[in-house]
């Protein structure tokens, strides 16, 4: 009897753990990265599935501009993915609020990331963070390394050099000096306004004395840019008014313009499309020996839906985001999206390298509407855009902008009353 029963009991533990092997759990992901499709179907979700075959996970992305609508009527309806990928500060903060993003605080690999990394999604107070950071972006200038040396052109390092550099591009007349239009409107407040504008409020000194409301947008140091970026319309090139965002990447990519006002992450489709060499250069300082500062934007970060059906699993992929080995590849094959994680990743990209390389040099910060400042209405963001189109045109004064700015943003953020 004894070893029947013994029998039993052994078929019967073969049969539960056959079961829970075949119950597989598939993980959906959120994301408006809809370029990205190729390297998480190829790259990532395999390296992850590696190691915990058990776990598969399906890469759904949305268009970007149609993301944030595309979720939320999922989120409403039930039916959104396991996975979300987070969009930083407020648009996040607001999922989270409504109850669809979940606390991540206890997670052990958050201690993989800094403070100021996981600042774009957490609370006001930092009480909760309800996304993994995964990666940012850095503001600067791309150039055409052959149109410089055909031209006899140096890096320029301060703005009376950067300015000396586009006349001298436009007196030659080989190439239009910058490549960027104000058709879309937020290239002219994200590669202009918040490109050029930290080494005028000094970066986090700045934007922390402006959410407190010590500073207004009518001091000087927040309406000087508008005067430079006024300076950039000149050296545009014809038509720049009714030019596209895609339409200043093909201009740059197919040679025609020497330098692109640029967020790092053009740095993929510029290494596929343009022919020439390219380098990089930070946002010039005002005089020689000032301290530089960078917009390093945390960018994107990746959260649990709170009604998920599988919150262990979920738990199990965002520990794995992350890891190291996440960072390592995100990081080489997107290049110009660069890991948040403490750990240093050896990015392989020589473009990419020569950018987050500016992080030992200058200091960080991030754009200045993002956080806080673009929650009331009029949306200091979207104004931003317009108010950085209306410079470069010379349709109002920089003096005209930062006090209709500080109207918008006075007439509902209290510390600005």
């Amino acid at each position: 009897m004894q070893l029947r029963t013994l029998g039993l009991a052994l078929a019967s533990t073969a049969l539960v753990t056959t079961g829970v092997a075949a119950q597989e759990v598939t993980l959906t992901i959120e994301s408006w990265r809809n370029d990205d499709l190729t390297l998480w179907q190829d790259e990532i979700i395999p390296a992850f599935e590696a190691q915990h075959p058990d776990i598969k996970v399906e890469f759904t992305p949305s268009a970007p501009a149609e993301y944030n609508a595309v979720l939320n009527s999922k989120l409403d309806a039930g039916s959104a993915g396991d996975l979300i990928t987070c969009r930083p500060f407020d648009a996040s903060l607001a999922l989270y609020d409504a109850g669809h993003l979940t606390d991540l605080s206890d997670l052990d690999a958050m201690s993989n990331f800094s403070d100021v990394a996981k600042s774009a999604w957490q609370t006001d107070d930092g009480a909760a963070t309800f996304c993994v950071p995964m990666a940012s972006v850095i503001h600067g200038f791309i150039y055409n390394k052959d149109a410089f040396a055909e031209l006899g052109l140096e890096v320029p390092t301060t703005e009376g050099e950067f300015f000396a550099v586009l006349d001298a591009i436009k007196d030659d007349g080989s190439y239009i000096p910058m490549a960027m239009g104000t058709n879309d409107q937020w290239e002219a407040a994200t590669m202009g306004y918040n490109n050029i504008g930290p080494n005028y409020w000094k970066g986090e000194e700045g934007r922390q004395a402006l959410i407190a409301g010590d500073q207004k947008l009518t001091d000087p140091q927040w309406t000087a840019p508008y005067a430079t970026l006024a300076r950039w319309g000149g050296y545009l090139g014809d038509g720049y008014e009714a030019q596209t965002y895609p339409d200043s990447q093909n201009i740059f990519t197919l040679g025609r313009a020497a330098i692109y006002p640029a967020g790092s992450w053009e740095i993929s489709g510029f290494n596929a499309q343009a022919d020439f060499e390219m380098g990089a250069f930070k946002p010039p300082v005002q005089n020689a020996g000032d301290t530089c500062y960078i917009s390093d934007h945390t960018d994107i970060g990746i959260g649990m839906n709170a009604a998920t059906d599988h919150p262990e699993a979920a738990k199990t992929f965002l520990a794995w985001v992350a890891s190291p080995e996440f960072a390592e590849i995100f990081g080489n094959a997107l290049p110009g999206f660069f890991p948040l994680s403490s750990t240093p990743v050896e990015l392989e990209d020589p473009l990419a390298k020569e950018i987050v390389g500016w992080r030992d040099e200058c200091e960080s910060t991030i754009r200045s509407t993002y956080q806080i400042l673009s929650r009331g209405t009029p949306n200091l963001e979207n104004e931003t855009w317009g108010a950085s189109v209306a410079a470069i045109k010379g349709a109002a004064t920089p003096d005209e902008l930062g006090q209709q700015l500080q109207d918008g943003l006075a007439s509902w953020y209290e510390p600005q009353q």
